[in-house]
């Protein structure tokens, strides 16, 4: 079931190619989501510093994976095309490649994490304990993504040969592992010392080394949709430069997107104070679970657009992305009118308890993120047709805009300037999610009628010959 064949992406039904390649990756998201919630479930229950240090952490958490988040996409990009034009050992250099790279790029954060972390989590005062605790899971969280990043790169081989369901299995396997580990290594039991905050990174970094050996162990195997020859094994100065041409984009788009997500977090907490940095802490957990499946169809969308244009059948990538895009908008914006008709019940549902001032908030910040939904399922959907087409620059053009043009200054604005307090920030979001989403809609039907995925047929096919 969910098994799609490069025949299938590049002549079949477009609707059943996404669907069979997003519904696995949903799924993945899904429990990846129920994870972290998970790890807030029990740290909860250790103390309310340890849960107000993960949130404090997150940004930061964030700006370092988007370090790596480039290595991904390269890859991702890299091999989709490389499989639609029928070049397994391309998509196999590409693999070793992102995997040499990705696993350089977090051993430099493990390495800064562990030297600064302190320093960084008091620039926001949030007073000793949080700040040291926030720390600690910084920096043995460094250690889980490096463990994570060999089973990742393995992951977009798979996904970008256009086989979802083989990560879903795996992450399925380490997430339970991980899930498992949380209450005995936060806590302790028997001969097992209990390590606190640590203890949750310890245990998604065991879950991750797990998946990480049994993907190796499928990519070896030939019995998967995506097989790793080892003859690939062997570096190259142009293979690295051709897989960073496409994945620093991506990494200027994640660093981007986190600095401003620090600014507007710092806003908020001036601003609101606790009860406005509880309310945008849900809402943005709430919105991570919301985005997925936009997450993961533009993630389906990018194998889509790739391998048609490494088969040179650019028409049939730009109808992909459309389809994509009126799928994620519709679906999020259902979504959207869901929350926006219940929103202390979504509240209550992801913390038990609110009251007061916090639930206050945290309902207007839901009503107002539920507006702007369908622009985050229209944002993740058009860039895959930007991003399969090597064009991951537009990406990071336009989310720097909508971060720095738009988010940061409306949320300044509405908070010191019009009188708003913490509500400034609170539509900030939604407003710049709006202006991207119609800008980037725009921009990709104009790039289209000028060729865009014809120039990147020709491009895919013109490196393809020259291996």
């Amino acid at each position: 079931m969910f098994d799609v064949s490069p025949e299938e992406i590049t002549d079949g039904r477009l609707g059943r190619a996404l669907a069979f390649l997003s519904i696995p990756i949903v799924a993945q998201q899904l429990a990846v989501t129920a994870q972290s919630i998970v790890d807030v479930l029990w740290l909860g229950r250790l103390s309310g510093e340890a849960v107000a240090a993960v949130g404090l952490v997150a940004p930061l958490i964030g700006l370092m994976t988007a370090a790596v988040s480039g290595v991904f996409t390269g890859e991702h990009v890299l091999v989709s095309q490389r499989v639609g034009d029928d070049d397994e050992r391309g998509a196999s250099r590409a693999v070793f490649h992102a995997l040499v790279a990705g696993v350089t790029v977090m051993l430099v954060m493990v390495l800064v994490t562990n030297t600064v972390g302190r320093q960084l989590t008091a620039l926001f005062d949030p007073g000793a304990e949080v700040a040291r605790l926030g720390a600690v899971y910084l920096g043995t969280m460094a250690v889980a993504y490096t463990v994570s990043t060999v089973s990742d790169v393995f992951e977009y081989g798979f996904i970008g040969a256009g086989d979802s369901r083989t990560p879903l299995l795996v992450n399925l396997l380490s997430i339970g592992v991980s899930i498992g580990l949380d209450p005995v290594l936060i806590f302790g039991y028997g001969p097992i010392p209990g390590y606190g905050i640590a203890g949750a990174a310890y245990a998604t970094a065991i879950g991750f080394g797990v998946g990480g050996l049994v993907m190796i162990a499928a990519a070896r195997s030939g019995r998967r949709g995506f097989t790793f020859h080892l003859d690939a094994v062997s570096l190259d100065r142009g293979e690295f430069r051709e897989l960073l041409a496409v994945g620093v984009p991506k990494i200027g788009q994640g660093v981007a997107r986190q600095v401003a997500r620090l600014v507007v977090v710092a806003i908020v907490s001036i601003t609101g104070g606790a009860a406005a940095l509880t309310a945008y802490t849900i809402g943005a957990r709430v919105a991570t679970v919301v985005f997925v499946p936009a997450a993961a169809i533009g993630s389906a969308g990018t194998t889509l657009v790739g391998q048609n244009l490494g088969a040179d059948n650019p028409a049939r990538a730009t109808r992909a992305t459309w389809l994509a895009v009126g799928i994620g908008a519709i679906g999020l914006g259902a979504i959207g009118v869901v929350q926006y008709l219940l929103p202390e019940a979504v509240a209550t549902l992801f913390v038990p308890g609110i009251a007061g001032e916090a639930l206050t908030l945290t309902v207007a910040y839901l009503q107002i993120l539920a507006f702007g939904y369908w622009a985050l399922g229209t944002i993740w959907t058009v860039e895959a047709g930007f991003n399969g087409a090597g064009r991951t620059d537009v990406s990071m053009y336009a989310t720097i805009l909508q971060y720095w043009a738009v988010r940061v200054p409306v949320a300044a604005i509405g908070a010191f300037v019009l009188g708003w307090g913490a509500l400034g920030p609170f539509w900030a979001v939604t407003v710049s999610n709006v202006v991207a989403a119609l800008g980037l809609v725009g921009y990709f039907r104009y790039s289209t009628g000028e060729g865009l995925h014809e120039r990147a047929a020709e491009d895919a096919g013109g490196s393809a010959s020259t291996d």
